[in-house]
């Protein structure tokens, strides 16, 4: 096991309800820009950076997706948060689905948003993680362009933005991030998660297709799913008000209770 340091940022009223917001790779805590203005009134937002992704150090040794989760629970520990909301996109999902199977007594409702137990293969994410140390992470950026936002998004400024972020991500970061993807298997212990689960898909999604949605639903006792018209990978980003919808129906009736 690794301890990760990783970087934090916390908005919103000290005494309000914790949602934590965890990107995907190749993304920063700036991915829930377009969330923080219907939330941050009335619940505290805590976010955070991937190693070697914003404001978090490189990472110098391997880690894995677990490790990310236990930085998580660190820093709730360090703030004195004893339950918080999670909303988890990709990458993020992931931890949040170790954080659900594993300290389910943490998380008062997870989002597992354009996410899998498994995404892709072994030797997918190793070619990757080969490619960037090989060619540092501009490759990706019209990889990402295509899987990130349909057609119709691709040229938007906040598309634009999040892509010309890409090559600020630390290689070798990237590249380990790659290979915790690459040993990520959480099918068997779906059954583990038990906190209050939305998931939420992308219609347009080439990253997470039906097959892996129905694992998340079908494998998470009473799982929900909302599934966002005209957006890909990113359908927080492509579609704000449709996602924000989606977590304010599941949010609010916490915060009258």
């Amino acid at each position: 096991m690794t301890a990760l340091e990783l970087a934090f940022r916390l908005d919103g009223p000290v005494d309000a309800p914790v949602i934590v917001f965890s990107p995907s790779l190749g993304t920063t805590t700036s991915l829930w820009d377009a969330q923080l203005p219907t939330l941050v009134d009335r619940f505290r937002i805590l976010r955070h950076d991937h190693p070697g992704h914003g404001g978090s150090p490189a990472s110098d040794q391997a880690f894995e997706v677990e490790d990310i989760a236990r930085a998580v629970l660190a820093e709730l520990d360090r703030l004195e948060i004893e339950r918080a909301s999670f909303c988890g996109l990709s990458l993020g999902g992931m931890v949040g689905m170790w954080l659900g199977a594993n300290a389910p007594e943490r998380i008062e409702l997870l989002v597992l948003a354009c996410t899998g137990a498994r995404l892709f293969t072994f030797e997918h994410w190793s070619e990757r993680a080969a490619l960037v140390r090989a060619e540092g992470t501009d490759p990706l950026v019209e990889i990402s362009r295509e899987r990130w936002f349909t057609p119709a998004f691709r040229e938007a400024p906040d598309a634009r933005r999040l892509l010309d972020a890409l090559p600020t991500i630390d290689v070798e970061s990237y590249a380990r991030c790659c290979e915790a993807l690459a040993v990520f298997d959480f099918r068997g212990e779906l059954d583990r998660v038990t906190p209050d689960t939305l998931v939420v898909a992308g219609e347009d999604d080439p990253v997470i297709g039906e097959e892996v949605v129905d694992t998340l639903v079908h494998g998470i006792a009473g799982a929900e799913l909302v599934v966002i018209r005209n957006a890909a990978h990113l359908a927080n980003v492509e579609q704000p008000a449709a996602f924000d919808a989606a977590l304010r129906g599941r949010l609010e009736p916490r915060e009258r209770a």
